[in-house]
């Protein structure tokens, strides 16, 4: 066994430290975390707004009242995740982070039609419909702002600037800095969009939609695909690298997109179109006491386990535990590099994310709304709030005694043997 996990580390971990090294990788997660304190206010409202003791009436009164509280940030998540790649990004390359988003985000918006179809199947021109701003234009966001910010950045990196002299204000020298970059940079965009729109009559909003975004999406909203994602979560830990930076760092745009979708239809009163969410991922995964589903684990041994070194950790975890925070048990029990509970850390939360997302296939349970919930929020309290339902909390704490009933055979065996240093 030592020998296999020998041979399995030698051949992961460099390619998980270049993955997690990897310069678009690394600005993509940023870029989301810089909208998420944006999309946390958001969802608070629509938690607000749509609680379940309020009738149709004052559901629709409160969303009139602070529905814009909601449209302002979670609805036009991709403006703030366009914005955030083009800083992060000119950041990496030491060019000035505030103009290279900027010009990321009037790309995206060139490449955006300024056309909307009302209900009544009429398209009005120059307005500006939120769903380009939030889900349906998430990819052709990110692509374009990726590319928006290469262009400026090699550009300044040229040197093709006016430099004003010494004594010209800062603020005044920087953007007459990156007047040329930022001029060049647009027109190759709106070059790009004249010529397919006058050309092809479309817009590339919907072709990487429905190219793209479309299938991408489906396949990650897909249980294979999801239960893919947290076996390589979990293996990564395992050898002691953040998985969930790792992996979320190429599923988060998938994932944030079914987010948005799922709320849209929430908003409008339709049937939810997907199960896995970021919040499915967070509340039913994480939210279960960190990555690989722990709580039940630090319980185990808080109150089970019999060795008095055991007993301490799982004790001195359980505080943390309780918030989402397990690094305490991944390096304290340990699980990090522990052939005995490999077996464990692996399977439980494959097995319980199955398990959750069959009963909310079959409609036991309602699948998250699509309202954010921030991953420290206690277990039971996250579930209701991700699916505006209590039967979200009860299944978080069938999960728990699950993952606990998996786990209790391998805790036992690793209780019983012989430590030196154990009382």
């Amino acid at each position: 066994m030592n020998t296999f996990m020998d041979t399995l580390s030698k051949k992961i971990m460099p390619f998980a430290n270049k993955l997690g090294q990897n310069r678009y990788l690394t600005v993509l997660r940023d870029a989301f975390m810089l909208s998420f304190p944006l999309t946390m206010f958001g969802s608070i409202i629509v938690v607000i707004t749509n609680l379940p003791f309020f009738n149709d009436a004052t559901k629709a009164t409160l969303t009139e009242l602070l529905g814009n509280g909601q449209n302002a940030t979670m609805s036009i998540m991709t403006v703030f995740v366009t914005f955030g790649i083009g800083y992060y990004l000119s950041n990496s390359y030491d060019v000035d982070g505030i103009f290279g988003g900027a010009v990321s985000f009037a790309s995206f918006l060139i490449l955006t039609p300024f056309m909307m179809t009302t209900d009544k199947g009429v398209d009005v021109s120059g307005v500006l419909s939120l769903d380009r701003l939030g889900a349906k234009g998430m990819f052709i966001g990110m692509i374009v702002a990726f590319i928006a910010a290469e262009i400026y950045c090699r550009i300044t990196k040229k040197g093709w600037q006016i430099k004003m002299p010494d004594g010209v204000p800062p603020a005044v020298a920087k953007s007459f800095a990156a007047l040329i970059p930022a001029i060049l940079t647009l027109t190759i965009f709106l070059v790009v969009q004249a010529a397919v729109t006058g050309l092809f009559h479309v817009n590339l909003h919907d072709v990487i939609y429905e190219i793209i975004q479309k299938p991408l999406v489906g396949l990650g909203g897909s249980l294979p695909a999801t239960l893919i994602a947290l076996f390589f979560v979990q293996l990564l830990w395992f050898f002691g690298l953040h998985g969930q930076i790792i992996v979320n760092s190429v599923m988060d745009p998938i994932w944030n997109t079914l987010m948005l979708e799922n709320l849209e239809a929430y908003k409008a009163g339709h049937a939810l179109p997907h199960i896995v969410t970021k919040p499915f991922m967070e509340t039913f995964t994480v939210g279960l006491g960190g990555s690989g589903m722990t709580l039940a684990v630090v319980l185990l041994m808080a109150f089970v386990m019999k060795k008095k070194q055991y007993r301490d950790v799982g004790r001195l975890a359980l505080a943390p535990a309780v918030f989402n925070v397990n690094e305490p048990v991944i390096f304290g029990f340990p699980i990090v590099l522990n052939a005995t509970l490999f077996i464990p850390w692996l399977i439980a939360p494959l097995i319980v994310t199955a398990l959750n997302y069959t009963v909310m296939a079959i409609g036991l349970v309602p699948a998250p709304t699509g309202v954010s919930v921030p991953w420290t929020v206690p277990i039971f309290f996250s579930g209701m709030l991700a699916t505006n339902s209590v039967l979200g909390g009860i299944l978080q704490l069938i999960d728990v005694v699950l993952v606990g009933l998996i786990w209790f055979p391998f805790i036992k065996m690793l209780d019983r043997q012989k430590d030196p240093l154990a009382n």
